[in-house]
């Protein structure tokens, strides 16, 4: 059986047997795959320390389409070492594991695993993890064919007099078609439009005002629950274990 080499990132792993894992990894070149790690619970096993979610690498495996690969070594590219020394940023990168997960199973398409490096780049090298879960949540709605109109009114088309954004009417909403929907801020307005459209790898700092971090955050939890259809960890529920903990 010919080895495969696989650049990919584990974003799950399951206890098989009495010593063996199953590693769900999103792999940039066949997309999202269930790789066998033998024996990986054993302490002197050398696949264990390479053998657990949230690592990027360079997979060396027995591959098998459509069936179980085996897992031989690992070349570790990443072991975002910073992320898991921080409560609130591993709760964040746990989340997107398992959103990416659910996204990859519906579509297989390489940009879901650069966002999903970027983005846990990024929260390792310090930037607001809540703001860039919002980042990925956005363009993940793009992978999914369901992304809000964010270039003109969602009602009548026009890119003109833009006032606020709506999750019920799928995006951006014009003075003239403005009936009983919330005002969200300018800023904020401006913001999802570019968290849409920003490339993650090309960011260096992020500073957004508390008020537009909660209306964002606020548009993309009920865009999700009323469009994707996705089962994902209740993100109110994280934010609150993140407060309690702090």
């Amino acid at each position: 059986m010919k080895i495969e080499e696989v650049e990919g990132i584990i974003v799950r792993e399951t206890n098989y047997s009495e010593s063996s894992k199953i590693l769900n990894i999103l792999t940039k070149e066949k997309g999202l795959i269930g790789v066998m790690s033998k024996g990986s619970r054993n302490m002197k096993n050398k696949l264990r320390g390479v053998s657990r979610k949230l690592l990027y690498g360079k997979f060396h495996i027995y591959y098998k389409e459509n069936s179980m690969s085996t897992l031989i070594e690992v070349d570790v590219k990443n072991s975002y070492s910073k992320i898991l020394s921080n409560f609130d940023a591993t709760c964040y990168a746990s989340y997107l594991l398992s959103l990416v997960e659910q996204v990859a199973g519906q579509i297989d398409d390489e940009r879901v695993f650069n966002v999903l490096r970027g983005a846990l780049d990024k929260i390792n090298e310090g930037l607001n993890p809540l703001i860039i879960t919002n980042i990925v949540e956005l363009k993940c709605l793009d992978f999914l064919g369901v992304s809000p109109s964010i270039d003109s009114c969602s009602i009548c088309g026009d890119n003109k007099n833009i006032l606020t954004i709506s999750s019920i009417d799928g995006g951006y909403i014009c003075k003239n078609c403005h009936t009983n929907q919330k005002i969200v801020s300018p800023n904020t307005i401006k913001l999802i439009r570019m968290l849409y459209y920003v490339d993650i790898d090309k960011i260096s700092k992020l500073e957004i005002k508390e008020e537009s971090i909660n209306e964002i955050n606020e548009f993309i939890n009920d865009y999700y629950d009323r469009y994707t259809g996705l089962y994902l960890k209740n993100k109110e529920n994280l934010l609150r274990v993140i407060k309690k903990v702090s």
